[in-house]
């Protein structure tokens, strides 16, 4: 085999592997992760604008949100919220002077802590789903009720109503930029 023929073989064998990988890359980064940037303070200070994150799409095609995952879902056409998932399928939300209650009893919330220790007066105010959601006492099969946790600055469920599980694009836990930021969120 001519120095030529070598040539061509080898840049024909780089140029598959290139293909290759990009295909893998495309496939990855469509069907089961994605990057996100934070787009505003609603999930202050868990989270910061301007943060990056990995979504992790396959999660939920197996499974359903879990309470306080912290979830990417299509808020209209043109844009994706993220938000924190407070109550799932058969549950009862409300909140009374600044304490969240699952189905009457009360829940704490550990990654309000830091928010609440700087914040004058209640971070959320009182409402009951039955306020938010058009009547419903608990929200059905197929749907969500979700919070940011920057409450006071936050289109949430309070707003929007229930999100459909199936608009949920992903979870998100790990924050990749920037790099002191970096690392697992809860």
């Amino acid at each position: 085999m001519g120095t030529e023929a070598k040539q061509k073989n080898e840049l024909w064998e780089w140029s598959k592997a290139l293909l290759i990988a990009f295909g893998l890359a495309a496939i990855i980064r469509f069907f089961f992760f994605a990057p996100i940037v934070v787009d505003g303070e609603s999930m202050m200070p868990t989270l910061e604008n301007g943060d990056r994150m990995i979504v992790n799409k396959i999660g939920y095609e197996i499974g359903e949100p879990d309470r306080f995952d912290i979830v990417v879902f299509h808020a209209d056409e043109e844009k994706d919220f993220i938000k924190r998932v407070i109550g799932v399928p058969g549950d009862h939300v409300a909140y009374e002077d600044d304490q969240l209650y699952i189905n009457g009893e009360p829940v704490e919330e550990p990654y309000l802590e830091e928010l609440q220790a700087i914040t004058e007066g209640s971070l959320t105010e009182d409402f009951t789903l039955e306020d938010v959601a058009m009547g419903k006492s608990t929200i059905p099969e197929g749907y969500v009720f979700v919070l940011g946790d920057n409450r006071r600055a936050s289109k949430d469920s309070r707003y929007i109503g229930l999100v459909p599980i199936d608009e949920i694009v992903g979870s998100t836990q790990i924050v990749f930029w920037p790099f002191e930021d970096v690392g697992f969120v809860e």
